[in-house]
């Protein structure tokens, strides 16, 4: 019966996991050459070493771990209370909460970026409003700079932060902060020793689904990000389409995803906090 029922699931993995993981594997293995497709096997762990040796692909590297320790942060910074307020809430006004919180995603992707856009550009409506309020007497350039790529990625990953800390927020039990109350503790020790302890599985899952995809990321750094944003999900598409070198992209990749699998495995071995 086990069998039956992760049988697929192994399948499925092994198709859609497994499998392209060999494919990039070998292909980091191969070396650029001309033809389609534009790589040829025999040159090892040439592009491998390069990863890591050399300055420009490690400073992407760090780049994008700053973007994404930054942005996560902030997600979690302001998606806690929206989280606490939606678990909080009465029960029939839960479900009309959370659905608004996923409303983003009933839109395309690169629509939602390309408002950013429209916002944060010269003659946007932020530029706009500050000009006819007089706070400023010029635009302001706010497209094209890594504060705008910040709040871009912000706003795109933020439902990913709330629903899992909403989901493990309201499964804790208001008897716990009410005791906590009763004893005498002012609401900031509730929250501290009570209510943030609880909600740490939902805080580690959220930071998860926030940095991982994030430090991939390629189209949010790209429209709204500057030039000198040479983030991971950047440097691998230059080296794809623009450098036409397969081996260093998918050496690249690889790396990268190899490293995204820490975070991932180390949440499944942490003991789980029960409520």
């Amino acid at each position: 019966m086990r069998g039956t029922v992760l049988g697929p699931v192994w399948a499925w993995l092994l198709a859609f996991v497994g499998l392209p993981a060999i494919v990039l594997a070998v292909i980091a293995l191969a070396q650029p050459a001309d033809g389609v497709p534009p790589y040829e096997l025999g040159a090892g762990f040439d592009d491998l070493a390069t990863v890591f040796t050399d300055p420009y692909y490690r400073d992407a590297f760090l780049a994008s771990l700053r973007v994404s320790a930054i942005c996560s942060a902030l997600c979690l910074l302001i998606g806690y209370p929206m989280a606490l307020a939606i678990a909080r809430s009465a029960p029939a006004r839960r479900p009309l909460l959370l659905l608004l919180v996923m409303l983003p995603f009933w839109t395309g992707f690169l629509l939602r970026v390309a408002a950013w856009v429209g916002l944060l550009r010269d003659d946007g409506w932020i530029n706009a409003a500050l000009l006819a309020l007089g706070v400023i007497d010029a635009p302001l350039p706010l497209l094209h700079t890594d504060g705008a790529m910040i709040v871009g990625i912000v706003y795109a990953y933020l439902p990913f932060m709330v629903l899992p800390l909403e989901a493990r927020l309201a499964r804790a039990d208001p008897a716990l902060e009410q005791a906590a109350a009763d004893l005498g503790a002012p609401p900031w020790r509730v929250f501290l020793r009570v209510t943030w302890p609880l909600s740490l599985p939902g805080v580690a899952a959220g930071l998860v689904l926030v940095f991982v995809p994030v430090m991939g990321e390629y189209v949010i750094p790209e429209l709204l990000g500057g030039p000198g944003s040479m983030t991971m999900g950047r440097v691998i598409w230059t080296e794809l389409f623009d450098n036409h070198d397969w081996p260093m992209a998918a050496s690249l990749a690889l790396v990268l995803t190899g490293l995204l699998l820490l975070p991932a495995l180390a949440l499944r071995a942490a003991p789980p906090n029960r409520a």
